[in-house]
């Protein structure tokens, strides 16, 4: 699918209503990520089941369209990932197809720099 208009305009053919009250749930899909990167990774932000999770958490649990009837927020984040790829993954399903890299696991041991009540490490003799 891509552009948010265009979910929203999917959304109208749905649900009813206007594009206009769905665009915001749509653009959270994209927002962010897409300002990162503008390429098909950008969905690994919020592309998933959890994704559509936090947009209820953000708009609640539905939303009143301009005909006046409520709309469940997650039957629309649902159609919203379910148009971009075909169906919904899990964050996992995203997390698997990352290629580890050497400096994503150099965890620095601040706790020694940071605690006051970091007990030395004693010189064995």
């Amino acid at each position: 699918m891509g552009h948010c208009y265009h979910h929203a305009l999917s959304s109208v053919r749905k649900w009813g209503g206007e594009p206009e009250d769905y665009l915001p749930l749509h653009q959270w899909f994209d927002e962010p990520s897409k300002m990162i990167t503008a390429d098909f990774r950008h969905r690994a932000l919020r592309h998933h089941a959890e994704g559509v999770f936090m947009l209820e958490k953000f708009f609640g649990p539905t939303i009143t369209i301009a005909t006046g009837r409520d709309v469940p927020v997650r039957l629309i984040g649902e159609q919203h990932v379910l148009e971009d790829l075909g169906f919904i993954p899990s964050f996992a399903d995203w997390v698997r197809c990352i290629r580890p890299e050497p400096w994503m696991g150099r965890a620095q041991p601040i706790h020694k720099l940071v605690d006051p009540f970091a007990v030395p490490e004693t010189v064995a003799a």
